[in-house]
């Protein structure tokens, strides 16, 4: 990589990364360093839940995502393995690079076309934020002011729209899209969409209504797993809260990792779990602590697994192309 390729990465990572600075100030300021290590686990056997959820979390959204590239043939092993290595660079890279990778990196691991692998990236995002917002609506403290009701409320509304198009619509939405490339100019950049539309429909269509409800039953036990993290955590360090604040805390910190900030929602994700568990009673101090040891947590466990999965495939495969280096090579338009 030469020296103008990394100037040109730091530049696009520096917005994040203040952004991210902001955040853990607005977060922490007025708790002291004494407090973060007079952190303690007050109820050890509670660790045990915690490892366990997270195990549990994440081979469920492995083997949810190997459902829904089964139309390619691709198993759970290379899944489980591109997923896993796609959430570690998110973690470590901005804008989401991780996601994008697994799109086009590693479509030829996946014997399938971009464009399919694409269509389920974004069915996954649309079935995790459909039950993040639900969860989010369902246990939201009555201190929560009336703009972020409305706003949880439309993004719900907005979620479970996207949902149907994208589930129901896939079986009709073939002969309009013909029809409606058809009257434009007959160009190679039309037909190249054409025919990233038309596969990934093709996919979402193969997956077919009732595979859509297992996935959205899936997606709905991956994340009480990832509930349970919450909860399990919160016992472990004895935090005073109700019993559901650890789930709108869940629901909050995962859904600001929409917010652009650098890897791995630093920042955003301490304000969103410290705001739900104040809203539920939790000292704002102990609140702030517990989102940043949680955090601190689910980065390195996920990171750490994604990371070691990585690095033994490129060891079997005599792989010693730079992770740096291969994102170079992401295409700059479809192929």
């Amino acid at each position: 990589m030469t020296n103008a390729s990394r100037s040109h990465n730091l530049l696009k990572a520096l917005p994040g990364l203040l952004i991210s600075a902001f955040f853990l100030w607005y977060t922490f300021k007025g708790i002291s360093f004494a407090q973060i290590r007079a952190l303690r686990f007050e109820h050890p056997f509670w660790i045990i839940g915690v490892f366990a959820f997270t195990l549990a979390s994440y081979t469920l959204r492995c083997v949810r995502w190997t459902y829904m590239m089964r139309s390619t043939g691709a198993g759970f092993a290379v899944c489980a393995r591109v997923l896993m290595t796609s959430l570690a660079a998110n973690n470590i890279l901005p804008l989401r690079i991780g996601d994008i990778m697994r799109v086009f990196t590693y479509s030829g691991d996946l014997g399938a076309a971009p464009s399919v692998i694409l269509s389920t990236v974004i069915l996954e995002k649309l079935l995790d934020i459909f039950i993040l917002v639900l969860l989010f609506v369902v246990f939201m403290g009555k201190g929560v002011a009336p703009h972020y009701r409305f706003v949880a409320y439309l993004t719900l509304a907005i979620s479970i729209t996207g949902l149907l198009v994208l589930i129901l619509g896939a079986r009709v939405l073939e002969s309009p899209i013909r029809s409606l490339l058809a009257r434009l100019p007959q160009k190679p950049l039309l037909a190249k969409i054409e025919h990233w539309l038309l596969l990934a429909l093709d996919c979402i269509r193969q997956i077919g209504i009732l595979g859509s409800i297992l996935l959205l039953l899936q997606s709905a036990v991956i994340w009480a797993c990832e509930g349970m993290i919450f909860v399990s955590a919160a016992h472990l360090i004895g935090l005073v809260t109700d019993r559901i604040g650890p789930w709108q805390a869940v629901s909050a910190a995962n859904l600001s990792y929409l917010i652009p900030s650098s890897p791995g929602a630093i920042g955003t994700f301490e304000l969103a779990v410290r705001t739900s568990l104040v809203s539920h009673g939790a000292d704002p101090a102990r609140a702030a602590i517990y989102g940043l040891a949680l955090h601190a947590w689910l980065l390195i466990s996920v990171t750490g697994a994604g990371g070691l999965i990585f690095l033994i495939h490129r060891f079997r495969i005599h792989n010693t192309t730079p992770l740096l280096k291969e994102i170079e090579t992401l295409p700059a338009e479809l192929p």
